[in-house]
């Protein structure tokens, strides 16, 4: 599939509500109060709702990590805001029946030998279900590995479909 300039199919039908992956952004703050408060405060009024978020800090800045309802329309805030953002691929997947749905989750990827680099819970339950979100070193070799495991994994469209 070939995307960019002269490509016969353009960048934004090939990723839709039910690409596989769920877009993750990234956002540098300084570490000073309510700097959060003026990030969410963005989506206000706006029908997009933050469903998922993260927050290291460090003595300097705060790098906020969240998934929104919308990631199109919430990338064009972010950007219209003048926020530095880095936007990621993260993998969203419901977590199973059983004592320790994590643990299923950790070992099914472990056996492929795919390395979690960021993991954090949804806020919201797409099919009624807990869900976290996972970044991975290997996206694709992940969700073949989820799905071949019969994880259910969570798109985009069900993000917006879990807030309905």
């Amino acid at each position: 599939m070939s995307t960019g300039e002269g490509a016969s199919t353009p960048f934004q039908t090939m990723r839709g509500r039910n690409y596989p992956t769920i877009r993750q952004f990234t956002v540098f703050l300084e570490n000073r109060v309510g700097q959060l408060l003026e990030v969410v405060r963005r989506f206000e009024n706006t029908g997009i709702k933050i469903v998922a978020l993260s927050i290291s800090d460090s003595a300097e800045c705060a790098f906020v990590r969240f998934l929104v309802s919308q990631p199109e329309r919430g990338r064009e805030i972010l950007e219209r805001a003048g926020l530095a953002i880095i936007e990621s691929d993260l993998i969203g997947v419901e977590l199973p029946e059983g004592n320790q749905p994590l643990l299923q989750i950790c070992t099914a990827l472990l056996q492929a030998e795919i390395n979690i680099i960021q993991a954090y819970p949804l806020i919201v339950r797409p099919h009624g279900e807990p869900a976290v979100a996972i970044m991975v070193d290997n996206t694709e070799h992940a969700l073949e590995t989820l799905a071949r495991k019969n994880f259910r994994t969570i798109t985009e469209g069900d993000l917006l479909d879990g807030l309905e």
